[in-house]
């Protein structure tokens, strides 16, 4: 699989259609309008996926997972992106189960390829109903994901977006984090980041 030098990919951790994929998507456009990047999207929602079992058969036959769902699907779209931007909802004060599953998941990837996300570029959301409901927590999930499979880590720097997007909908839904003017800078911070290791 070619990694395609200029893809964004951006996943979105929610079940819902609200917040978070909003959030995603506002990356996104910000990302192809103001730096051209490449763009695509791929949630969770109304897919299918299958625990991570630990049976090791991704180690011992290095031939992917055993389960056979819509993670074939979103393999190959991340082997193909250069950047990842990973986005939740805050649940029970971390990332939600459903992105946790496709971030264990990933284990077969890396039992096929060691080096499958070696120097991509990774960046990180979450969308918490509380103002400290625990987006920094679920943010630093997606990061340590990161740092264990050698993605380089941005975030939107000091002032704002220290370790990556934050944002607070206020129990609203999408029209919490659409009026959510210092979460969305806090995208677009982490975006222009991003955006600095582009070909």
């Amino acid at each position: 699989m070619v990694e395609k030098m200029n893809r964004l990919l951006g996943i979105c951790g929610s079940p819902r259609n609200q917040g978070t994929e909003y959030a995603v998507q506002y990356a996104l456009k910000y990302a192809a309008e103001k730096y051209g990047f490449d763009i695509e999207f791929w949630s969770v929602r109304n897919k299918k996926i299958n625990f991570c079992l630990h049976c090791d058969y991704c180690v011992r036959e290095q031939r992917g997972c055993v389960n056979k769902d819509d993670m074939e699907i979103l393999y190959n779209i991340l082997e193909q992106a250069k950047f990842l931007l990973l986005g939740t909802p805050v649940f029970q004060g971390n990332l939600s189960g459903q992105l946790k599953t496709v971030m264990d998941r990933c284990r077969a990837m890396v039992a096929k390829n060691p080096n499958v996300f070696k120097n991509k570029i990774g960046g990180a959301l979450a969308i918490g109903g509380d103002r400290n409901g625990g987006q920094e927590i679920a943010i630093r999930s997606i990061l340590d994901f990161f740092q264990q499979n050698h993605v380089i880590i941005v975030s939107g720097g000091a002032f704002g977006a220290n370790l990556g997007a934050s944002l607070w909908s206020k129990d609203l839904g999408l029209k919490g984090i659409e009026s959510d003017k210092e979460g969305l800078k806090s995208i677009r911070k982490v975006i222009k980041r991003m955006a600095e290791f582009k070909d």
